[in-house]
């Protein structure tokens, strides 16, 4: 049963109970209305609780049945919000832990609402590139006022019920018991009518075309390229200057309107590729995990320093290991100021500040760190380094204690291989900086435990990162797909570009940073230390030698004041470089190449496809279960932009036959041979497929 129909004394009690937040799925709906039918036909029953079991009143809609057909037969929400609104006995909700979305929307449809502190209460549709579909966008301005309602449906964000406490949206705060009260008040209004409804109320707010007009410019401001935030202002307009039927009316046009654009697809593609990214076929959900009470990180610094601060952030005690005392200082005094700096914008307590910085402790012994249940090597990107690292790590650490590489793109199973326990080792890749960026690539090896990579899924979720699960291959899922878009940014520059052309064409795309900028904020001996290791291990790729020439004239970026750009001390901001631009041009003229004009649609097809490309070679390989997990990756790792939803699903959007005659149009030009179609690209083409 998805709804309990009890009776209470003179009280009928539907609880809602659909696991895990009760989400108004088709039977739910259903199993409502039919308990409305059944109280409203009992002489002996005088009023109605709506409620809900377990850890929510209701989390909205079933994401389970998000597209298909149930998820708008009837009774549709609004067809549940209009038999608890008509009916001739009072209903109210008790409303506990969360209403959020049509959960909000069904509270806001009942006579009253009684409510325990600490309720999440919310209309996040926006977040998913929608607006509220069952009259939240009416409604919610009737009881909480205007600006409150409009703030609220703009943002999404949760606010706690005790802040709402002295509008109309509650009729009492519960003290105690909720179920106790909620009864108790619904005998109290049993006889009282007529029944209060909350479309009769009426808005009151003087200027409200002024107060509209300011928001629809701030909105529009704040929106960038997402349309759902400016349509949530016009619905909630509408409550304002339209009757209430004719609001709702346009609400749902509005609605119907916002689910249909590429926008809204892309954040409900990320919303549910964030949560499938959590499933791993031969890995149950109840495979056992290991506990993680502890953990300990071989090295303090960047890198090293940033995975620590994750496990001090979720409240894990976490020892950092270095070589040499000064090393040491330097990491844990970074570490300091990075907390005393999140304080300083007061989104720290000096009491959290305290709590994290004590949970942090260093070591020169590796003897010190024996007991740790997980270690993370986040040293320098060598197999030589690793293998000396590992096989220390054998020796102390205890039993049963996990074992991982920060690595970015060296074989986890050759890094296994240097242990006498290759089930406990997996890649645990963390992104720079590692207390901020959202992805965690979790490679799991040949012989990696399934208990390790369940408990490193777990792990991934503590800890607030997108884990999403690798083969093991050179560069694994993220940098993998980054060698081709970089290899192709370099071509670019021998063709015709510069520097600050390519990087405005990607990020006007949508991209955070271009591939230039990118180089220089990450240190552009990084990847010619990488490169170095290529033209050993597979001569056959060509890469642009411009970056080469960037690197032997001293220029690495930001950190050397100089990379492809030029800096000022104290200044982050890219100034084009003369010396640069003259370089490159000087390269083509050495390769006799004749430079030409490039349009900007050309420079962003061939960096986007050179990753589409290589991650239908990723999927058709295994290395990556599912295309949405490539997204995921794109999406948390590496900016990609969100309203486009990853590359596989921006491909898919494009259309793959369109992509496909862009790489064959390509392949025909300088250095086509980077330009092999991949053969699951072809295929899904050739039958009018998509990835997704």
């Amino acid at each position: 049963m998805t709804a309990e129909y009890k009776v209470n004394g003179a009280v009928a009690v539907i609880t809602l109970n659909n696991p895990p937040v009760n989400g108004l799925g088709h039977a739910t709906r259903s199993a409502i209305v039919e308990g409305m039918k059944k109280a409203l036909s009992d002489n002996a029953v005088k009023a109605v609780v709506i409620t809900g079991a377990g850890k929510a009143f209701s989390g909205g809609a079933d994401i389970k049945e998000f597209n298909s057909p149930k998820a708008s037969a009837e009774p549709s929400l609004h067809t549940v919000i209009n038999v608890i609104e008509t009916s001739s006995k009072p209903v109210v909700a008790a409303i506990h832990s969360v209403a959020m979305g049509g959960g909000l929307e069904l509270a806001l449809g009942c006579h009253y609402r009684v409510a325990a502190p600490g309720a999440q209460i919310a209309l996040p549709e926006v977040k998913l590139g929608i607006l509220p579909g069952a009259g939240g966008t009416q409604r919610l301005p009737r009881v909480v006022g205007l600006e409150m309602a409009l703030n609220m449906i703009v943002s999404g964000t949760p606010v706690p019920s005790e802040k709402l406490a002295k509008t109309a949206l509650f009729n009492q705060l519960a003290e105690g018991d909720l179920m106790e009260a909620a009864v108790a008040f619904a005998n109290k209004v049993a006889d009282v009518r007529p029944l209060p409804k909350v479309r009769d109320i009426k808005i009151d707010y003087p200027n409200y075309e002024g107060f509209l007009q300011f928001s629809r410019n701030t909105v529009k401001a704040m929106a960038g390229p997402f349309p759902a935030p400016l349509k949530c202002v016009e619905a909630v307009a509408a409550a304002v200057t339209m009757k209430f039927d004719d609001g709702i009316k346009f609400e749902r046009d509005l609605f119907v309107e916002l689910v249909q654009t590429t926008e809204s697809k892309a954040l409900r593609h990320a919303f549910f590729g964030e949560r499938a990214a959590t499933k791993v076929p031969d890995v149950p959900e109840d495979t056992p995990t290991r506990p993680i009470k502890s953990a300990a990180v071989i090295g303090a610094g960047t890198m090293g320093g940033g995975i620590a601060m994750n496990f001090a952030n979720a409240g894990i005690p976490v020892t950092i290991l270095e070589m040499k005392q000064e090393a040491l200082d330097k990491g844990l005094a970074t570490i300091r100021k990075n907390y005393e700096n999140t304080m300083k914008k007061g989104k720290l307590t000096p009491e959290k500040f305290e709590q994290r910085v004590g949970l942090i402790k260093g070591t020169l012994s590796y003897e010190e760190i024996g007991q740790a249940d997980i270690v993370i090597e986040a040293v320098f990107e060598d197999i030589g380094v690793k293998e000396q690292v590992f096989k220390k790590l054998d020796e102390v650490m205890k039993q049963g204690a996990i074992l991982a590489s920060n690595t970015s793109t060296l074989d986890v199973d050759k890094i296994a291989s240097f242990t006498k326990r290759p089930q406990d080792v997996i890649g645990l890749h963390f992104f720079s900086p590692a207390n901020v960026m959202k992805l965690l690539e979790i490679v799991r090896g040949a012989k990696t435990g399934k208990d390790v990579l369940a408990t490193s899924l777990q792990l991934s979720k503590k800890i607030k990162k997108t884990g999403v699960v690798s083969g093991v291959c050179d560069g694994f899922i993220g940098n993998r797909m980054i060698e081709q878009y970089s290899r192709q940014a370099g071509f670019l520059l021998e063709e015709g570009c510069l520097p600050e052309q390519v990087d405005k064409a990607i990020e006007k795309f949508g991209f955070a940073m271009g591939p230039f900028r990118m180089g220089d904020l990450a240190g552009n001996d990084i990847g010619w230390y990488i490169r170095k290791r290529r033209y050993i291990e597979k001569p056959e790729v060509t890469y642009s030698k411009t970056a080469d020439l960037l690197c032997e004239m001293g220029r690495f970026g930001q950190k050397t004041g100089a990379g492809w750009y030029d800096y000022k001390p104290g200044d982050r901001k890219p100034y084009p470089s003369q010396v640069v631009n003259d370089m490159i041009i000087k390269h083509s003229a050495d390769l006799g190449i004749e430079r030409r004009k490039i349009s900007d649609q050309e420079i962003v097809e061939r960096l986007v496809y050179a990753l589409v490309n290589e991650g239908a070679n990723i999927l058709e390989e295994g290395i990556a279960m599912r295309a949405s997990d490539i997204d995921m990756v794109y999406l948390t790792g590496y900016g990609f932009p969100l309203f486009r939803g990853g590359p596989m699903f921006y491909a898919d959007t494009v259309g793959l036959q369109n992509v496909m005659m862009s790489i064959e149009k390509y392949a025909k030009g300088h250095q086509g041979v980077a330009w092999k179609p991949a053969q699951l690209l072809a295929k899904l083409a050739a039958e009018g497929k998509t990835f997704n």
